[in-house]
């Protein structure tokens, strides 16, 4: 059975969102696209919220999500019970936030990072499992 992948972005991660879904697809992910559509002017919250509830209710078991800075988005995210929505902007942020903080939700700054640290990162967080033991009392606590 596919992983599913829920994705959103605003108007200024629009550019990397399609290339990023032709990547996962290409890579047998089963994906959703909660917008935006075009690179007009949108809010973030409008497509963080979404894909923050899709993997909240078990829609999806991962999401992806990007805006200019990656911080509108993943503030937005992180709104949600269940989230652990970690802001990515290098490869080595990618494994640590799954291995010690179990992130469900990846979020990209497209505007400061190129589309391959995205991509690679992102395979480096689909591939990285939650390493648990000292970490997860850890993980337990972040809720409210």
């Amino acid at each position: 059975m596919a992983i599913k992948i829920a994705i959103g972005s605003d108007h200024a991660g629009f550019p990397y969102k399609q290339p990023i879904i032709n990547w996962l697809n290409e890579h047998g992910y089963e994906v959703t696209d909660h917008g935006t559509y075009n690179d007009q002017s949108s809010d973030y919250a409008d497509f963080a919220h979404p894909v923050a509830l899709a993997v909240e209710h078990k829609e999806a078991d991962k999401g992806v999500l990007l805006c200019g800075s990656g911080q509108g988005v993943c503030m937005t995210a992180n709104k949600h019970q269940g989230i652990r929505a970690a802001l990515v902007w290098d490869e080595s942020i990618a494994p640590l936030a799954r291995q010690h903080n179990d992130a469900n939700v990846i979020c990209f700054p497209a505007r400061f990072i190129p589309l391959e640290t995205a991509i690679r990162s992102l395979d480096l967080f689909l591939h990285t499992e939650f390493e648990g033991g000292r970490h997860e009392n850890r993980v337990r606590k972040m809720s409210c």
